[in-house]
C-alpha cells in the first residue's frame, strides 16, 4: 500500500520529535495504549519495541492496531492511523532503535537496552486516517 492512506501534509509528523501512542488489544479485546517513538519508511509506520513486553504480545495475537500523533508544535494538529501490523521482524531493530534513539534523544545508541534484550520492529500498513490541523 503507498502513503497515499498518510496526508502528504502531515508525513513531517514523522521527521519531528513527536511520540505517538499506540492502541493494541488485550485478548480480552480491551484496548492497551502505550506512547512510543515512530518513523516512516515511506510505506509503513514504524515501532520498535523490545520481545515479550505487552504490545509485542498483543500486536503477535491481534495485528490490529491504532495510533495518534501529536504535533510537538501545536498539540491541536494530529494525526490518527487505523492499520493492521503487516511485519514483525527481530532484522535492523537494533539499527532502527538507534536511529530512533538519534531522532527522539539526540544520542547515536539507544541508551536503555537491557542485558539480553531482544529489539523488535513492527511494520504498520495504515489503513485509515483521520486528521486536524
Amino acid at each position: 500500500m503507498s502513503n497515499r492512506v498518510i496526508p502528504e501534509e502531515f508525513l513531517d509528523l514523522f521527521d519531528k520529535k513527536a511520540f505517538a501512542n499506540l492502541a493494541t488489544l488485550m485478548a480480552d479485546g480491551t484496548p492497551q495504549v502505550t506512547p512510543v517513538w515512530c518513523d516512516f519508511d515511506g510505506t509503513h509506520v514504524r515501532v520498535n519495541s523490545a520481545l515479550g513486553r505487552q504490545k509485542d504480545h498483543n500486536m503477535r495475537r491481534d495485528p490490529r492496531v491504532s495510533m495518534s500523533i501529536l504535533d510537538p508544535d501545536n498539540p491541536y494538529r494530529y494525526l490518527e492511523i487505523r492499520g493492521q501490523v503487516v511485519e514483525i521482524t527481530e532484522e535492523n531493530a537494533q539499527d532502527h532503535i538507534d536511529k530512533l534513539a538519534k531522532k527522539y534523544l539526540g544520542k547515536d545508541k539507544y541508551p536503555y537496552s537491557q542485558p539480553g534484550e531482544v529489539r523488535v520492529v513492527y511494520k504498520i500498513e495504515a489503513r485509515h486516517t483521520t486528521s486536524m490541523s
